[in-house]
């Protein structure tokens, strides 16, 4: 297999087609409010976007039954104006249609491949690829992947989500004294704020490198996700390639290669009396450290007690052992 290459300047391609694309009203921007949370020592990013909030709701479709059994799929003719570039053989990049973090960009399979399969070779070639890409270019890529009903996903056709880092620094600089340096990528630091107790959820882990092959590479996330089967299936043989056997996200940057087990997509957000005031549901960005809620109410309620959204976190994934034990 020939190594999968990305286009020479791809973060100036992802800026200009973005651009372009949010002018014509291709794809919708959603900016937002941000608040960073000391979250048992672990600085979390609790953003809100009021635009996306007051989003009108249209009536409920009048499908047919043929209608609602055909799944529409996005990744299947994008756009001209939505395609960044194609990724040969098997792969293309294009714009994410609904954008909370500006430059918002996906890796989408040429042809249909299932979501909820464990990752081929090409596809994790492919996402280091534009990894390398941005930091040829002194920038770094944040890449993740939602697998199963617990995990976020919401498309069934294969794809990985890339997120330019400083962009999802957007906003930090107004809220903690002009300096964002204090938030950084989670997955950066997960293996020692687990092995500090500071960490709600397993996160396992393996260094990589911008020369990483993509042999080498795919190898470390089968051991990854069979790892963490170990964790939800014990006991059991656990195959590392076709269907998934349990829900998680998997996370990428220059340095490091994560996978997190999911049990559940989210949890109940309740206020200082005791009332529920709605759900929060969290994908991949989990490992990036950030979070979204869709009201105002809630991300006032997370804001003024960051226990809380430490308690969510406990609930959405594999508790660590020194959880268990109740040393956290």
């Amino acid at each position: 297999m020939s190594p999968v290459r990305a286009p020479v300047n791809l973060p100036g391609l992802v800026k200009t087609a973005f651009a372009k694309a949010k002018a014509s009203g291709d794809l919708t921007y959603y900016p937002t409010q941000v608040a960073l949370l000391d979250v048992n020592s672990i600085h979390f990013q609790l953003r809100f976007s009021p635009s996306l909030a007051s989003k009108p709701k249209g009536p409920p479709p009048k499908d047919t039954e043929a209608d609602a059994k055909r799944h529409f799929n996005p990744f299947e003719n994008p756009l001209p104006s939505m395609t960044i570039a194609q990724l040969p053989p098997s792969h293309a990049l294009v714009l994410n249609k609904f954008a909370i973090v500006p430059e918002h960009f996906i890796l989408i399979t040429k042809t249909p491949k299932p979501q909820t399969h464990v990752l081929e070779r090409d596809d994790v070639a492919a996402a280091h690829a534009c990894v390398r890409a941005y930091w040829e270019e002194g920038q770094e890529l944040f890449v993740f992947f939602n697998s199963g009903e617990h995990s976020g996903a919401s498309q069934p056709h294969r794809h990985l989500q890339l997120l330019p880092v400083e962009q999802m620094r957007h906003g930090l600089d107004e809220q903690i004294n002009g300096d964002g340096s204090q938030w950084n990528v989670l997955v950066e630091s997960a293996r020692g704020q687990q092995q500090r107790g500071n960490l709600p959820f397993t996160v396992l882990s393996e260094t990589i490198s911008p020369d990483i092959g993509p042999i080498e590479l795919h190898e470390k996330y089968v051991s990854l996700y069979q790892r963490a089967a170990e964790l939800v299936l014990p006991n059991q043989e656990v195959a590392g390639e076709g269907e998934a056997r349990f829900s998680y996200n998997m996370a990428m940057t220059s340095n490091v290669i994560a996978l997190c087990p999911r049990l559940a997509e989210g949890a109940a957000i309740k206020n200082q009396d005791g009332g529920e005031i709605g759900h929060i549901a969290l994908n991949g960005t989990l490992l990036a450290g950030t979070a979204l809620v869709k009201t105002q109410e809630q991300y006032d309620v997370l804001r003024g007690n960051p226990n809380l959204l430490f308690g969510i976190l406990k609930q959405i994934g594999v508790l660590p052992k020194k959880v268990v034990s109740g040393s956290l």
